[in-house]
C-alpha cells in the first residue's frame, strides 16, 4: 500500500521549518556542524559517517551521538515541512538514527566493560551474545521524530566473564545495560540521543534490566500477558549489527514467534485488547480532564494513531498463527496484507492507511515545534496556523478550521472501524417475550435456574452435558460464555430467526468443543457468525458433522464474500505459494507446518463451498466443479512442496503427473470423496523409477496422514496398470504400452471404460499432454461392437450384483434406470464410436456427452437430452439426500420419469 500524498495549496511554501523553536536552537548552536551532513535524506551509512566525523573533530562519543541526532532532525524538519518528504522516508531515517547510535553505544559499552571484567562466556567457552531489541515504532521501522525508544535487553545464556575481575554473565550484562542506557538516554549539555523506555521488559520496572533466553522463555510460558503479545509483535534485534542476521539470534526468534502467534485462531485475545484499550483511553481522558488542550491527542484520543495500530495488531494476532503472510511489523504494510487476505475490506484498509499517514504527519509537525514527546495539538494560534500551512491547509479562522475538521473526520473514521471490531464482544441488549433465559450470561451453563428458562427441548439437550465433571471443571468465565451462546440460540429460536432443529444441532455441536475455548470465544466475539452458523445448521445435517470434524472453519462465516464468490484454483495456488514463502521467511517451513497449512486451507475452501451449496447459491454441478478444482489445486501444491523436501530430488521440478479417474476425473467430486488417481513420470535419470517411487510414497503420506489439523484425502490407486499388484508410479511409455495393448501385459475393457473419464489434474503440464494423447489413442482404437457390448453389460451386472437394492426401493445410483446405467451406456458409446465421432473424446461430463451423442445421431431424437436431464436431477436428489444424511434410495413410486428416461437410453444403446 503506497503513501497517499496530501494535496498542496499554493501557500504551502509559507510553512518554513524555521518556525520550529527546535530548528532555531539547532541552527544557532550547531551552525558550524550543519554542513557536515551531506545533502538529501540521511541514510544509515551517512549517519554513521557523521558520528565518526564529529568524533574526529574532538567530540567524545556521547557528545557526537547527540549532535548527530540534532543535525539529522534539523534536516528531516526541512525535508518534511518544506519539501513534503514522504512520511515513510522520515520514519526510516529516524529508525536508522536509532540503529546507528545504539550499535555504536553498545560497542563502546562492551569495550569498556570487557576491559574491567573480560568477555562473558558460557559453559562451552563461547562468548555469550547480547541483543538490544527494539519494540514499538522502532521495531516496526516507523519511529517518529521526537520519540522515545522502547528497548528490551536479552542475553543468550548464563556464564561468567574471563577477565581479571570475573563476574557472572548476569552482572556483566546488567552493567552493559546501565552504560548503554546512559550513553543514549542521559541528558548532557548536548541534550540526549533518545529517551529510553525499558517498561516493556519482563516484569516491567520490577524486573532485571537484562534477561537471559531461559528467563524469557519461562516468563512467556508462565507470566506473559495478552497485551505483551501485541508489544512483542513489533520486536526485532537492533544491535549489534552483526547479530541482526546471524544464526544464533534464531533461538530468540523461536521463543517470540509462538508467544505472539498461536497455532489456532486466537479470538480469546479480544478481551485482553479490550482491557488494554480501556485502560489507555481512561488514562487519556484523565490526563485531559481540566486541560482542554489535551483533547486533541492524535495518538491516544478516540480515533487516534493507537487505535489504528490496535486494529491491525488484533487481526494479526488472531490469525497470524495460521496465516504467516499477514505478519509484518509495519502498520501500513499490514493493512495491505489484511485486505489481500480478505480479513479487511480494501476500502477500509485504504481509509485507515490514509488516516494513519495524516495523523502521523500531524504528530511530526507537533513534535518538530519544540522537540517534545507530545501528541497534542498546540494551543497557540501561530503554531496551529503553521501546522495547517505545512499540511497544505488554510489557517484556522473564527468560522472555520480546515485542520480541525480534517482531524475530526479522520478520527471519526478510525473510531468507527475500531468500535466495529470490538463491538461484537459487548453484552447484547436484553431480550423480550417469553424466552426469559435467552438474554444474557448472568447465570452459568450448569445453573438449574438458567436451564429452567430455556425451551424444554433445549434444556434437555443442554442438561445432558452441563452437569458433567468436564463442564464443572471449567472456569466460571467459560461457563458463563457457554450460557451466552446457548442463550443466543434460544433467543434466535424464540424470535423465529432459526429453527428448533438448528438450535438443537448447535447444542450438539458445542458438546465436543467444551474445552476448546478458542472456537467458543470466536462465536462470543462474533454474534453475526453465530447467526449464520445457526442458519446453516438449520438447512441440513451434514454441515454439523463437517463442523464437528473441523470446527476452526466457522471463522469463514465471518467473511462476507463466502456466498458471493466461486472457488478460483489459480488464485488459491498463488495464495498458498505466498503462504509457503511466508513460512520460509519466518523460519517455520517445516513439514508439520506445511501439512497443516494444506489441511486448513482445504477444510476452509470445502466449507465455503458447503455454505454456498446449502444456501442454494450454486448448483450441484458447480459444487462438484469447485470441489474437483480444489483437489487439483491441493495436489499441485503438495507435489511442489513435497518434492522440495525429497532427499532424492535431482531436478528443481519433477517430471511427474497425477491422472484423475472416477469422480475426480469426471469433475463430479463430492464432500469427503476418495481420489482415484494414477501417477506417471517421464524422466531419463538413471534412477528415475526409484526416485519417483520414493516421491509417490512421500506424496501419498502428505495427502493421507492425519495431523493435528485433520485429514485431507483417502487415495485409491487401484486403477493403475496391473491394479494393486502393479507399481505405484509408472513411466508414460509403460503406461502407453499397457493401455494400447503392446506386449503381453495389456489393459482390460473395464480399464478402458475408466479412462473415458480420466484427465490430467496436477503436475507437469507437458506430461499431461502426453497422457491425453494416449487416452485419445485408446478411445479411438477399433473394437468389435458386439464383443464390447457384451463386456460392458457383464461388468454392469457384476457391479449391480454387488449392490443389491431392497424390494420396492429405487436406488438413485445402482437400480435399473439409475445413474450408473447412464454412465455405462455413455462409456460404451465413447469406446465404440470415439474413432468416428471425436466430439465424444473430450472429458466433458456425462450430461454434455449425452447431449452430444444425440446431436450426432448416435441416439434417437430426445433420448440423449432426456437422459441427460434425468441424470442431472438424480444427481441433485442424491446430493441433497447426502447433505441431510438421508438414504439415497427412495420409494420406487418416486422419480419414475427420470428412471424411465435412463432406461430408454439403456435400451437404445443395448437393444
Amino acid at each position: 500500500m503506497t503513501e497517499a500524498q496530501p494535496t498542496l495549496t499554493s501557500d504551502t511554501n509559507a510553512a518554513d521549518a524555521a518556525h520550529s523553536r527546535f530548528v532555531q536552537r539547532i541552527r544557532r548552536r550547531y551552525a558550524d556542524e550543519l554542513a557536515l551532513l551531506p545533502a538529501g535524506l540521511p541514510t544509515r551509512p551517512v549517519i554513521e559517517a557523521l558520528v565518526l566525523e564529529l568524533q574526529a573533530r574532538g567530540r567524545a562519543l556521547p557528545s557526537a551521538l547527540r549532535v548527530a541526532r540534532h543535525l539529522v532532525l534539523e534536516r528531516l524538519a526541512v525535508l518534511d515541512i518544506e519539501q513534503n518528504a514522504p512520511m515513510h522516508d522520515v520514519t526510516a531515517a529516524m529508525t536508522h538514527l536509532a540503529e546507528v547510535t545504539l550499535c555504536l553505544a553498545l560497542a563502546a559499552a562492551r569495550e569498556e566493560q570487557d576491559a574491567i571484567n573480560g568477555k562473558p562466556r558460557d559453559a562451552a567457552g563461547q562468548v555469550i551474545e547480547f541483543w538490544v531489541l527494539g519494540m514499538g515504532k522502532l521495531g516496526a521501522r516507523e519511529l517518529n521524530v521526537s520519540s522515545d525508544i522502547d528497548l528490551i535487553y536479552v542475553y543468550e545464556d548464563d556464564g561468567q566473564t574471563d577477565g581479571p575481575r570475573p563476574v557472572s554473565a548476569h552482572e556483566y550484562f546488567a552493567a552493559i545495560c546501565k552504560k548503554l542506557t546512559a550513553l543514549i538516554g542521559d541528558v548532557t549539555d548536548d541534550g540526549q540521543v533518545f529517551r529510553v523506555d525499558l517498561m516493556l521488559r519482563p516484569n516491567g520496572n520490577s524486573g532485571p534490566p537484562a534477561v537471559s533466553l531461559g528467563m524469557l522463555e519461562e516468563y512467556f510460558l508462565v507470566q506473559g500477558r495478552e497485551w505483551e503479545r501485541f508489544a512483542w509483535l513489533k520486536s526485532r534485534v537492533i544491535a549489534p549489527q552483526e547479530s541482526v542476521s546471524g544464526e544464533r539470534v534464531l533461538a530468540l526468534k523461536s521463543l517470540v514467534t509462538p508467544f505472539v502467534y498461536r497455532k489456532y485462531l486466537d479470538y480469546g485475545v479480544f478481551e485482553g485488547l479490550r482491557q488494554l484499550h480501556r485502560k489507555i483511553r481512561d488514562e487519556a481522558q484523565r490526563r485531559a480532564a481540566g486541560r482542554p488542550e489535551r483533547a486533541n491527542d492524535v495518538k491516544l484520543s478516540r480515533g487516534g494513531i493507537r487505535e489504528i495500530e490496535f486494529i491491525v495488531q488484533l487481526l494479526q494476532v488472531v490469525r497470524g498463527g495460521q496465516f504467516p503472510e499477514i505478519r509484518t511489523r509495519s502498520t501500513v504494510k499490514a493493512l495491505g496484507r489484511l485486505a489481500a487476505r480478505g480479513l479487511m475490506k480494501p476500502q477500509t484498509a485504504a481509509k485507515l492507511a490514509e488516516g494513519y499517514y495524516f495523523l502521523r504527519r500531524v504528530e511530526h509537525r507537533i513534535q518538530f515545534l519544540d522537540d517534545q514527546q507530545t501528541h497534542c495539538l498546540p494551543g497557540g494560534d501561530e503554531d496551529l496556523a503553521w501546522i495547517a500551512r505545512s499540511l497544505g491547509m488554510e489557517a484556522c479562522r473564527e468560522d472555520a478550521c480546515e485542520l480541525l475538521d480534517k482531524l475530526l473526520e479522520v478520527r471519526e473514521t478510525v473510531a468507527t472501524e475500531f468500535d466495529a471490531l470490538l463491538h461484537d464482544g459487548r453484552p447484547p441488549a436484553a431480550g423480550s417475550g417469553n424466552c426469559k433465559g435467552c438474554s444474557g450470561p448472568s447465570l452459568p451453563i450448569d445453573a438449574e435456574e438458567f436451564l429452567e428458562k430455556l425451551q424444554p427441548e433445549l434444556a434437555t439437550s443442554v442438561r445432558r452435558w452441563a452437569q458433567q465433571p468436564r463442564v464443572q471443571a471449567l472456569r466460571e468465565e467459560s461457563r458463563l460464555r457457554l450460557a451466552k451462546l446457548v442463550g443466543r440460540a434460544a433467543r434466535a429460536e424464540h424470535e423465529g430467526t432459526c429453527s428448533l432443529d438448528a438450535a438443537l444441532r448447535f447444542v450438539d455441536w458445542m458438546e465436543p468443543l467444551l474445552r476448546r475455548e478458542s472456537y467458543l470465544a470466536l462465536l462470543v466475539e462474533r454474534p453475526a457468525v453465530q447467526e449464520r452458523l445457526l442458519r446453516l445448521l438449520g438447512l441440513a445435517r451434514w454441515p454439523m458433522r463437517y463442523l464437528m470434524m473441523h470446527p476452526g472453519v466457522i471463522d469463514e462465516l465471518a467473511d462476507e464474500r463466502v456466498l458471493h464468490e466461486r472457488f478460483d484454483g489459480a488464485a488459491f495456488v498463488k495464495e498458498m505459494e505466498e503462504r509457503h514463502a511466508a513460512w520460509e521467511r519466518s523460519g517455520q517451513a517445516d513439514e508439520e507446518a506445511l501439512l497443516d497449512t494444506l489441511r486448513r486451507a482445504h477444510h476452509a475452501e470445502v466449507f465455503r463451498t458447503l455454505v454456498r451449496d446449502v444456501e442454494r447459491a450454486i448448483t450441484v454441478e458447480q459444487v462438484a466443479d469447485d470441489l474437483s478444482a480444489l483437489a487439483d489445486a491441493i495436489l499441485q501444491c503438495a507435489i511442489r512442496w513435497s518434492w522440495q523436501r525429497l532427499k532424492q530430488a535431482h531436478r528443481p521440478e519433477p517430471r511427474f503427473a497425477v491422472i484423475a479417474y472416477g469422480k475426480l476425473g469426471g469433475k463430479e467430486l463430492g464432500y469427503g470423496g476418495d481420489l482415484d488417481v494414477v501417477f506417471l513420470f517421464d524422466d531419463e535419470h538413471e534412477n528415475a523409477p526409484e526416485v519417483y517411487g520414493a516421491f509417490v510414497r512421500k506424496l501419498i503420506t502428505w495427502l493421507t496422514i492425519r495431523t493435528a489439523a485433520g485429514e485431507l484425502f483417502d487415495i485409491d490407486t487401484a486403477l493403475r496398470p496391473n491394479g494393486n499388484s502393479g507399481l505405484l508410479v509408472t513411466s508414460i511409455e509403460s503406461f502407453e504400452n499397457y493401455q494400447t495393448g503392446r506386449g503381453s501385459n495389456t489393459a482390460w475393457t473395464w480399464e478402458h471404460q475408466a479412462i473415458t473419464r480420466a484427465r490430467f489434474c496436477a503436475g507437469d503440464a507437458a506430461l499431461g499432454e502426453r497422457f491425453e494423447a494416449v487416452r485419445r489413442q485408446v478411445l479411438t482404437a477399433p473394437r468389435d461392437p458386439a464383443a464390447l457390448r457384451g463386456e460392458v453389460q457383464a461388468m454392469r451386472e457384476k457391479v449391480r450384483a454387488a449392490r443389491p437394492v431392497k424390494a420396492g426401493q429405487f436406488d438413485l445410483k445402482h437400480s435399473p434406470g439409475g445413474m450408473m446405467d447412464a454412465e455405462f451406456a455413455l462409456q460404451y458409446l465413447v469406446l465404440s464410436q470415439g474413432g468416428s465421432h471425436p466430439e465424444l473424446l473430450d472429458n466433458a461430463g456425462v450430461i454434455a456427452l449425452l447431449q452430444r451423442a444425440e446431436s450426432s445421431g448416435m441416439l434417437p431424437a430426445g433420448v440423449g437430452v432426456a437422459a441427460a436431464d434425468a441424470y442431472r436431477e438424480l444427481r441433485r436428489v442424491q446430493h441433497r439426500a447426502r447433505l441431510d444424511e438421508q438414504p439415497t434410495a427412495v420409494d420406487e413410486s418416486q422419480l419414475t420419469a427420470q428412471r424411465d428416461a435412463v432406461l430408454a437410453l439403456w435400451h437404445a444403446v443395448f437393444p
